[in-house]
């Protein structure tokens, strides 16, 4: 296993554990966050925000991980399964999602990560906002 695939299992690792201070240990001071259909963050204060506000509202977990890295170990990309619950409305989300009320959803998706002195400096997460939608509506 490679540097930058040992720091991207970790990453994930510590996102299932719940372990927010693993988490951002993991990244660099200035990480850009692209969040998935929404705005780019910068900085751990901000992704520290972005984890918080995600625990309150979704309880999530990643199987099914696949990790790719380019052979310099400053790249690498992720393919993952969420299996997740809606536990808190989420004011961000699409006026049409029903509120939260514990429903579950399972979404596949995936990860772009810039690696620099094995630390996360950017992260691009996507996944499918209308299949989350139509999960959760159901």
């Amino acid at each position: 296993m490679t540097d930058a695939e040992a720091t991207v299992r970790a990453y994930y690792a510590a996102f299932n554990a719940g372990d927010t201070e693993a988490f951002l240990a993991l990244l660099t001071d200035d990480v850009i966050h692209d969040i998935s259909q929404g705005s780019r963050e910068t900085g751990k204060a901000a992704f520290r925000t972005f984890v918080a506000h995600m625990d309150r509202c979704y309880k999530e977990t990643i199987t099914d991980l696949v990790v790719m890295t380019n052979p310099d170990g400053t790249r690498a990309a992720a393919e993952f399964t969420v299996h997740g619950t809606y536990i808190a409305t989420d004011p961000g989300v699409p006026p049409a999602t029903a509120p939260a009320k514990g429903q579950t959803y399972n979404l596949p998706a995936g990860a772009f990560f810039t690696l620099k002195n094995n630390k996360v400096a950017r992260i691009s997460n996507h996944y499918n906002l209308g299949e989350w939608i139509a999960q959760v509506n159901a």
